[in-house]
């Protein structure tokens, strides 16, 4: 995530398409119909945006050696960037044969495609992988959110994630200090108004900031991905554009924290985002919204510094948001003419349901699963995450596993399309354009239409 999950997106701007094996070796085809190796091993391949799942599978291969003997790993890593990989995936399942994968990734922004819109029929149920799915979610206690994403239109599962990212608010402490007179928890989420289903609070607590020289987020994109993923619907309904009632205030929420310079007017993933995360920006910054890969991988690199003292590492804490919400994540999904199920089942079920200290989520959640680099993240299994633990330092020993645990629950997946990624670059375009004084707020809507109508197979009004 995609996490997007965003750290596919920030790894994958360093990555060129590749393609590797495990060990080498001549292929030939069985007489299964599937590929070997000159050594006589079964090849399996796996298509892959994001290096974590490549890593994920390859350590599957190097614990499980009975599974190693029979069976090589191919990968094929395309990056998200500039739109390569969903092509190369779909042709590559449309034309089946050797370049085809026996399971792919697909991401947050265009998951859907893959699990319920164009391209789900390529998509094998885990039940005929060997996965006793329904009952494994029950005992893992799988993020409800992460499960509906990963249903086919049969109601089927065929795709499920490692992570959960429901979405808290990453405040600064001594911001909060200055602001509140405290860093407590409870304190931060009553004055941003935690869990009350609105922005009311929030803006007030904006507008008292703002007496005190302080911004309440970086940029408008901080709290869009909020607003984008508690709507109510998604931007198809029947074929047709919806623009969801809370989608289209984000105009107005967006236009308030303009003009009243209540945010630094920062965007996303450009340096002055970066820069607030240092404490550099024009004005200190209180938080951010998103969810725990947004600390690994993008405040934690950004922080101007690796221990506590250093830039504003050790500085934060996580509370819960206004409204609930996921941003990003990864699924794994089967190819339903791969000749390799059985195997292919192992693999997903050990990286997405299986719950021992063994297993994916268990390494993932405890910082185990690249000791180089020890970073606790959130998965998809309570159970799993109940029995870890979540204190790190960059928000000063916190357990941000309690937080996130209860964020999760609020989290729902029932608002996304296969459209997502181009129809949320339309809509930020052009609510950039309103705020900023382009356009009005009745052609940043026309204008909008008219690029969906003309970009996508959708009915416009």
């Amino acid at each position: 995530m995609k996490k997007a999950r965003v750290l596919s997106v920030i790894s994958a701007l360093a990555l060129l398409a590749s393609s590797a094996m495990v060990s080498c070796g001549k292929e030939k085809e069985s007489s299964s119909g599937g590929t070997t190796t000159k050594e006589g091993k079964t090849v399996i391949k796996l298509m892959s945006f994001t290096k974590e799942v490549i890593n994920m599978t390859k350590m599957y291969f190097d614990t499980h050696p009975e599974f190693a003997e029979k069976y090589e790993l191919k990968v094929t890593e395309i990056p998200t960037t500039e739109g390569q990989y969903q092509p190369a995936l779909d042709q590559a399942l449309s034309g089946g044969g050797e370049d085809a994968p026996d399971f792919y990734c697909a991401e947050a922004a265009f998951v859907l495609k893959y699990t319920q819109g164009d391209a789900a029929g390529f998509a094998c149920p885990y039940e005929e992988l060997g996965i006793d799915v329904e009952n494994k979610i029950k005992e893992a206690e799988i993020a409800p959110y992460s499960v509906e994403i990963g249903r086919n239109p049969e109601g089927k599962v065929v795709g499920l994630g490692y992570q959960a990212t429901g979405g808290a608010f990453i405040y600064r402490r001594s911001v909060a200090k200055d602001a509140f007179g405290t860093d407590d928890v409870a304190e931060v989420e009553k004055q941003i108004g935690a869990g009350s289903g609105d922005w009311d609070q929030f803006f007030k607590c904006a507008d008292d900031l703002k007496k005190k020289n302080i911004a309440i987020i970086s940029g408008d994109g901080d709290l869009w991905h909020a607003v984008e993923n508690s709507s109510d619907t998604g931007w198809v309904v029947n074929g047709a554009l919806n623009i969801d009632p809370k989608r289209e205030a984000f105009l107005d929420l967006s236009k308030q924290l303009k003009d009243n310079g209540y945010h630094n007017d920062t965007q996303d993933w450009q340096d002055g985002w970066f820069a607030d995360m240092k404490g550099e920006g024009e004005k200190p910054v209180l938080g951010f919204f998103g969810p725990a890969w947004l600390i690994n991988y993008s405040l934690k690199d950004n922080c101007g510094g690796k221990k506590p003292g250093e830039g504003t590492y050790g500085d934060w804490a996580v509370c819960q948001p206004p409204v609930g919400f996921f941003w990003g994540g990864t699924w794994l999904i089967a190819n339903k003419d791969s000749k390799n199920k059985d195997a292919v089942g192992k693999i997903i079920e050990w990286v997405t349901l299986d719950t021992s200290e063994d297993g994916l989520q268990y390494k993932w959640a405890n910082g185990t699963f690249d000791p180089e680099n020890p970073t606790k993240d959130v998965v998809a299994s309570n159970v799993v995450m109940a029995k870890s633990d979540g204190k790190v330092e960059i928000l000063g020993g916190q357990d941000m596993f309690e937080v996130y645990q209860k964020a999760n629950t609020f989290a729902k997946g029932d608002n996304l399309t296969q459209y997502d990624e181009g129809i949320n670059s339309a809509w930020r375009d052009q609510v950039r354009q309103y705020t900023g004084g382009a356009k009005t707020r009745d052609a940043a809507i026309k204008d909008f239409k008219q690029a969906v109508g003309d970009t996508f197979d959708i009915k416009v009004d």
